[in-house]
């Protein structure tokens, strides 16, 4: 006897939960032969916001926690992402139209770049950190501090490797972020959520909103309670990418501008992506006697 498939109405992600969209919109998601896979959510100007609060919320606990704890929990994600690969080698086949092998190797490049930056965790501000020689009877110490609430569009294309490449970076120096993700590729998005929900990352840290990149950004780069954002989901768009930056600016947002293209998410990402969201603090305190 045959039987009609159930095809999932994914939710959105914020503050550790999964609500659905406050407009109450979704949109069809089709795997790259256009076949109908699944609904997303299509969020509001309402979930963006709340998905900010969210974040804010967040920022205190998970900014205060030691790199090394960081460490551990973005650590965890990685193994929490072995437990799933067949789900998510399955999104990456119908988000991207890769073979079971491609797939594979991308799920792969995503866990362990996830493990790479948790091993920075604990080092970065060894590295961009400094004691700095002064005249005088006092230590003179530079230290990076996380910015705070972070927006990131990820990317359009790589829809994993890129979607951890952005988020991850970011939540390792202590920021909370609120993440767009891909448009036509939500789907390993979408089951990365589900993935972080039952890992260590407290409610907050991420929260992941589907939809239009070109109507939810706007609000996020406008919300004053915002304190940087990340641009390189809208690679190549420079209309938009320009009435983005021209928003942030209105309380001095941090921006990460938009590529030309679509970055190679293979390659060695480098330190940039950490030192983009970190302020540097320098403290004067007296040697004593």
């Amino acid at each position: 006897m045959s039987r009609i498939d159930v095809r999932k109405t994914y939710k959105l992600f914020i503050g550790g939960a999964f609500p659905r969209s406050e407009s109450g919109y979704s949109y069809q998601v089709h795997d790259t032969k256009g076949a109908f896979v699944a609904n997303a959510a299509l969020a509001s100007r309402k979930d963006a916001r709340d998905a900010v609060v969210a974040a804010r919320k967040a920022f205190g606990g998970w900014s205060g926690k030691t790199a090394y704890n960081r460490a551990q929990i973005l650590y965890r994600i990685a193994e929490l992402m072995e437990d799933r690969r067949p789900q998510l080698v399955q999104a990456l086949r119908q988000s991207e139209g890769l073979t079971a092998a491609r797939a594979e190797r991308a799920l792969d490049d995503a866990i362990d770049r996830l493990v790479w930056y948790a091993g920075w965790a604990d080092k970065l501000t060894q590295v961009i950190g400094n004691a700095n020689p002064v005249a005088g009877p006092y230590f003179n110490l530079s230290t990076p501090e996380p910015t705070g609430v972070v927006a990131v569009l990820a990317p359009q294309e790589s829809s994993l490797l890129g979607l951890v490449s952005a988020i991850a970076p970011v939540i390792v120096t202590g920021n909370t972020v609120v993440v767009i993700s891909s448009f036509e590729r939500p789907l390993p998005a979408v089951t990365f959520a589900e993935i972080l929900a039952t890992s260590d990352v407290p409610g907050g840290v991420v929260n992941i909103l589907t939809g239009s990149a070109a109507t939810i950004a706007p609000w996020l780069a406008s919300h004053m309670d915002v304190n940087a954002i990340d641009l390189v989901g809208i690679a190549g768009d420079t209309e938009l990418a320009t009435s983005l930056e021209v928003a942030a600016a209105d309380n001095l947002k941090r921006v990460r501008r938009a590529p030309a293209a679509e970055p190679d998410w293979s390659a060695d990402p480098g330190l940039d992506a950490m030192t983009a969201f970190v302020e540097t603090k320098t403290v004067w305190h007296p040697m004593g006697v």
